[in-house]
């Protein structure tokens, strides 16, 4: 029996792809917008964390708010340091996450990575949106895709919302319930 080696194929990595981000101040606290390209923050996190290491500093941990990562890792790996993550349901704004470095804290917005190409590139360039507009942006484009999930799970009606966003109009659906 022959046996042909493919040389072509290598056994190394290949690299993350590099991270999607605006890094323009905005009114709000923003210090810029990241649009990932999954929820998963074990893949997306350390691509994060060494583009803005450059900028920003070594990043030493990240908080998230919980409602849309389906998993939270205690940490993640950048270039063999550990970036720890925490979760907040209280402090922290679903559509954001809060970056801290030895130069301090920074508040990025998320962009649902469900975003198509041309609304995540309008949203990133600000195109004279304000930041509670990105931030309600955000927030129907994860209540579209719940709803999508949620039919197409075979779902009957509409699914419970997620908390609002801080600072966002109208009460929470946690508020309702009491």
């Amino acid at each position: 029996m022959a046996v042909t080696i493919d040389r072509t194929t290598s056994s190394r990595h290949t690299p993350p792809p590099a991270a999607r981000l605006s890094l323009s101040p905005a009114p709000g606290g923003l210090d810029g917008m990241w649009w990932p390209r999954s929820r998963a923050l074990t893949r997306e996190l350390p691509s994060l964390t060494a583009a803005l290491g450059d900028r920003w500093g070594r990043i030493t941990g990240v908080t998230v708010h919980p409602a849309y990562w389906p998993v939270l890792p205690h940490w993640v790996s950048d270039a063999g340091r550990t970036v720890q993550v925490d979760s907040s349901t209280e402090e922290q704004d679903p559509h954001r996450l809060t970056l801290f470095s030895a130069d301090g804290r920074r508040d990025v917005l998320v962009i649902p990575p469900e975003t198509g190409a041309d609304a995540a590139a309008q949203l990133m360039a600000g195109d004279g949106i304000d930041v509670p507009a990105r931030g309600q942006a955000a927030d129907r484009i994860d209540a579209r895709n719940r709803e999508e999930a949620w039919e197409a799970d075979g779902g009957a009606g509409r699914p419970s919302s997620l908390p609002r966003p801080i600072g966002s109009a109208g009460p929470s659906p946690a508020g309702r319930r009491r």
